[in-house]
Parts: C-alpha cells; sequence; structure tokens
C-alpha cells in the first residue's frame, strides 16, 4: 500500500490542506513535523534550491521510514518536500505556490488569486484544500443561520461598530430563524463581549470552548456568514454541504491576497460579499476533480 508523508510546520491552516489532500486521495501517511534547525537556514535553503543543493543538514526531522509521496504546504516545508522527495525517489507535491523556490515539483496546487504561471505541474486551484467531516456539536431545532467569527490578522482590523452593524442586519433578516455562532482562536476579548451580549441560539466563545461547529453549520445552516480574515474557513465553506456564504468585510489597506481570494470567489459564483444586502450563492467546489492528473 502506498504511503505519503505530510510534512507539518505547525500551522493549522497549513496542515489542513495537505491533511485533505491525502483524504480525497484515501491513502496511508504519516505527519511528521519539520523546522529548520536556525531561523537564517531557511534564507540559506532558497539559495541552495536556486543552485540545485538538496541538503538534510538544514533542518531537523526524525524519520523511520520511506514514502512514495512527500507532501508540505507552506514556505517553511518546501524545501524539506523536495530534499526529503529526492533521497527517497519519491514525488513531491507542494499545496500552496512555493514562492522563492523553483516550481520543479512533481505537482504544484496553487490558488488561483496568487496568479500561479502556467506550467504542467501546476494544477490552479480557486480555493484552499479543505476536507470538511461534521462532529455533531451542533444540531439546528428550526430553520437556521450560522455565523463564524475570526479576528485581526496582517491585513485585516475588526471593528467592533462595523460588525455590530452587520450583526444588526442579520439578525433582524432572520427574525424566524435560529442563529448560531462561533468565534475562533483569533477573536479578540472585545469582540467575544460583544457577541456575548446579543444572546444567540447557540454561541461558542472559543477561548473559552475551544471546539470548532463550523462543519455543522455547513451542514444543516442555510445560510452561512464568515468575515473575511480566514482563506481557510472560507474555503470550508465553498467546497462542502449546500449552505449560501456570505463574507463580511473587513477593514483592510488595500489590496490583499484575502481580498483577492474572496472577490474572485464571489465572480465565479461561491459567494456573496456583505454590502447591506444578502443574496443566495451556494455554488460548491469539488476538490476531487483537481486530483484526475495526480497518482502515487
Amino acid at each position: 500500500m502506498s504511503r505519503v508523508l505530510i510534512l507539518s510546520d505547525g500551522r493549522p491552516g497549513h496542515l489542513n490542506q495537505s491533511l485533505a489532500f491525502v483524504k480525497y486521495l484515501n491513502v496511508s501517511y504519516d505527519v511528521v513535523s519539520v523546522t529548520f534547525k536556525h531561523q537564517w537556514f531557511k534564507a540559506l535553503s532558497y539559495i541552495f534550491d536556486k543552485v540545485g543543493i538538496y541538503s538534510e543538514k538544514l533542518f531537523d526531522i526524525q524519520l523511520d521510514k520511506t514514502y512514495d509521496m512527500v507532501v508540505g504546504t507552506g514556505s517553511s516545508t518546501s524545501y524539506a518536500t523536495k530534499v526529503l522527495a529526492k533521497k527517497m525517489h519519491a514525488k513531491s507535491v507542494a499545496m500552496m505556490l512555493p514562492r522563492g523556490y523553483r516550481y520543479d515539483f512533481d505537482t504544484i496546487f496553487a490558488q488561483s488569486h496568487d496568479n500561479p504561471p502556467k506550467q504542467k505541474n501546476i494544477i490552479e486551484i480557486p480555493a484552499n484544500f479543505s476536507y470538511v467531516k461534521p462532529k455533531g456539536l451542533y444540531k439546528a431545532q428550526k430553520k437556521s443561520i450560522g455565523i463564524v467569527i475570526g479576528g485581526d490578522n496582517k491585513s485585516f482590523t475588526m471593528s467592533k461598530e462595523e460588525l455590530q452593524a452587520q450583526l444588526d442586519t442579520i439578525v433582524e433578516a432572520y427574525r424566524e430563524y435560529e442563529v448560531a455562532i462561533t468565534t475562533s482562536p483569533r477573536t479578540s476579548k472585545e469582540i467575544e463581549d460583544l457577541i456575548e451580549s446579543y444572546a444567540f441560539d447557540y454561541e461558542v466563545i472559543f477561548s473559552k470552548n475551544p471546539i470548532n461547529p463550523i462543519p455543522d453549520f455547513l451542514e444543516q445552516c442555510e445560510t452561512v456568514f464568515i468575515t473575511g480574515d480566514s482563506t481557510s474557513m472560507i474555503s470550508e465553506a465553498v467546497s462542502y454541504g449546500m449552505s449560501n456564504v456570505v463574507v463580511l468585510p473587513l477593514e483592510s489597506q488595500g489590496d490583499n491576497k484575502f481580498t483577492r481570494f474572496i472577490d474572485t470567489l464571489e465572480k465565479e459564483g461561491y459567494l456573496h460579499i456583505f454590502d447591506g444586502t444578502i443574496k443566495h450563492h451556494n455554488k460548491k467546489i469539488d476538490f476531487k476533480t483537481y486530483l484526475e492528473e495526480v497518482s502515487l
């Protein structure tokens, strides 16, 4: 039986993309952490890759078997993915465009908002690979909507006043519905306090109860509203269930990969960007169709 090695950089959003890929392939896999031995070794890896030097001495990893495929998501895994794949005569797969490195992996899945070059080994995808499985954490008692709240990141700032205005509009529009809401690890205390002031029908404050009911929202809710700070959460929403997807825009300093990502998905009919109105868009991505060119 073929086995796949997933390299993890410790970031859940990256690891989940690799896990989704192998779950759709339905193959056995192991997850192993990899880190550069020194911070400046990452910069050195770009140089080594450019001139074709592949050395395990740059990173720490513990392996006791060989694999048929090595998969990594994010720049901190890219060099190790290449090195180990070459050593084991395995296929190399990058789940995001590995900027700074040569694009000579066996397969690269590149998100459309990164404007990937046209190459035979690059498969352009509209969102991050996602594999969604409901957990039974939330069970709707009647017609329902879900709301997923993130938080600040390097591109966006979440305004309490703006979010409150958005929530007021949503609550008014869905007075006859059950409203389920969850925050995330990035949600600030100020925003959590705002959420709790509404007394929603179902409520998860992540800092107090670190569970993830989002898959259940996508399975059961008529519409799911998601703040625009997380490509991972939005990717899940546009690839599973039948829910309409509405993105709540956040304040930004201009065009960035998040706004390009959301804009592209809206143009393709996968979601609606909230502008005071609520439109029903529930087109879904079938990631399995992108696996046709991949084999072990």
